[in-house]
């Protein structure tokens, strides 16, 4: 018992050197960037295929979810640029795609791959309300969110004494727990949900995102004032894993003077 503690500790010292954004929180991220990167860019194009019906290739939506997601690309660029942590998105390979789906949702991967279903459209009336859709989804991929969900995955499959044997194999469980993780395919409905503590992270980051792109962060209160009204209701897919309720909303109002700052001085 005691050699396979030590090799778990060993393994989580060299592997967990990640910290994120904004709020510095060091995280455990036991999947190289190059390795998430591949299985996105992999798993993005097969859901594409896939769904290859229903992306939108032209429109005013398309327009507007690439210009405001390119705006927000720019700005996280120059965040992480500002904050000297470049080196942790630098093989991001930004891509924006609509779906003509009518379920409210939008996602991004690893890697700056970006999906936005029409149906959040309906929802996020403005280019400011857009960008806080986007910029909290980016925001969970410049954090490594998804990184951290496999690697507690792995942890809990593996354990410490075969853990650094099984990432060096990359392992067909690996790409299980990616797709587990991520829910590619033909639907994302299976996608493991975000913790509350990365929702948090997600919305700070997002707010900052969205103000040095340009962005109001206030828009985020009215939009997930909606969502929540929304949920009582439909129920929107959107809402499984993302959570829209008074403590969410009470958080970003608290985080919105910094969020401002950013703003202001653009």
């Amino acid at each position: 018992m005691k050699k396979i503690i030590v090799a778990l500790l060993i393994t989580v010292t060299v592997y967990a050197c990640s910290q994120v954004p904004v709020t510095g929180r060091k995280q455990i991220n036991l999947v190289s960037d190059n390795e998430m990167n591949s299985m996105s860019l992999t798993s993005y194009k097969e859901f594409l295929t896939e769904n290859k019906s229903k992306v939108m290739t032209s429109g005013p939506q398309v327009d507007v979810v690439k210009k405001v997601g390119n705006r927000i690309a720019a700005a996280v660029e120059q965040y992480m640029k500002d904050n000297k942590m470049e080196a942790a998105i630098k093989n991001f390979q930004w891509e924006f795609n609509v779906i003509q789906d009518n379920t409210v949702n939008a996602w991004c991967m690893p890697g700056g791959k970006v999906v936005v279903y029409t149906g959040i459209l309906n929802v996020a009336k403005t280019e400011a309300e857009l960008a806080v859709v986007m910029g909290h989804e980016i925001a969970h991929a410049v954090a490594k969110h998804g990184s951290e969900r496999m690697s507690q995955g792995l942890l809990q499959e593996f354990g410490g004494a075969v853990l650094s044997q099984a990432l060096s194999q990359k392992s067909e469980l690996t790409q299980n727990l990616f797709m587990t993780a991520y829910g590619a395919g033909s639907n994302l409905l299976g996608m493991l949900p975000y913790s509350r503590l990365h929702e948090s992270e997600a919305d700070k980051l997002g707010l900052i995102f969205m103000a040095m792109a340009g962005y109001n962060p206030e828009a985020a209160i009215t939009f997930w004032q909606k969502m929540s009204e929304g949920s009582k209701n439909a129920g929107p897919e959107f809402l499984s894993t993302h959570p829209s309720d008074n403590t969410r909303i009470n958080q970003i109002k608290e985080y919105l003077p910094t969020a401002l700052k950013y703003y202001n001085g653009n």
